[in-house]
Parts: structure tokens; sequence; C-alpha cells
């Protein structure tokens, strides 16, 4: 386990060295063997979602040709952000590691604390307001999903 948090730590360091990206690393890892491999790399591809645990789930899922993560564990150098943790849950690995804490993370700069205080706002309060549009049809996607028989649950 040491080895592996280790390794997603070098990651992390690397890419600040590297000066390609936040200070962030992470890996996922099944039976032993490292399958997925992520850097922070939010500013070099101009992409809000290309943090490190975000970039491994890709790495792996494309590795093992699937959605999922089945019997993986992820170890990532800090507590993942709240969008690290949706694809986390959606890629259902078995364990999730990390070294330095959100806490730890805010005090250089990279704080997402108002994203969890946001998720309780009312959506028309938020600090970027929601608000919902229901054109006509609006729900036939979701009624084609239900009906269809060719449809791959997840």
């Amino acid at each position: 386990m040491d080895k592996f948090m280790e390794m997603a730590v070098q990651l992390a360091l690397d890419n600040v060295r590297g000066n390609t990206g936040g200070p962030f690393g992470a890996i996922v890892v099944k039976d032993g063997e490292i399958v997925g491999v992520g850097q922070n790399n939010v500013t070099r591809l101009k992409d809000p979602t290309a943090h490190a645990e975000v970039q491994a789930i890709r790495d792996a899922c494309h590795f093992f040709s699937s959605y999922q993560l089945d019997d993986c564990e992820i170890y990532t150098s800090c507590e993942p952000c709240p969008m690290c943790l949706g694809a986390i849950f959606w890629a259902r690995p078995k364990a999730v590691y990390y070294a330095c804490t959100k806490e730890d993370a805010a005090k250089i700069g990279f704080d997402d604390q108002f994203i969890y205080e946001q998720l309780e706002v009312p959506h028309e309060d938020r600090q970027i307001p929601m608000m919902k549009v229901s054109p006509k049809n609006s729900d036939a996607p979701f009624q084609a999903w239900d009906c269809s028989s060719e449809k791959v649950s997840y």
C-alpha cells in the first residue's frame, strides 16, 4: 500500500516540477498491478475536469474497456474534490486511499469547501444560479431509455 501511495505522491511532485499541472497525482491498482495513472492537467489541457483522479479513472477504464473499476483501488495524493468523488462513485472501485486532506489543499489555494456548501443552497440561490427549463417533450430521452431493449444499465 505504501509503495502505491508513494507513487501517487511522486506523480504529483513530478507534475509540479515539470510545470505541467497542479500538485495532484493518482493511480488505479488491481491485484497489485497499476492499471491507470493520472496527473492534474487542468491548465495544460485547458480542461477543468482533468483532475488526477479523473485522468487515472479514464486511463484504467480504457485499459479494461469498461466504465467500472470493479475490485480496483485508487491511490491519490490528496483527498478527492467533489467532482472526483462523484467520478469515483460512478466508477465503483472497492477503496480509495489519499495522502493529504482537503484542508491541506485549501492551505495552498485549492479550496473546494464552497462547492460542498453550494450543494446545500437552493438551485436558484447558488453562486451560479440553476433554473429548470422544461421544453415540450423534455422527458422524451428518459422515456426512450426506459423503453429501450438495447440500453446498457450502469
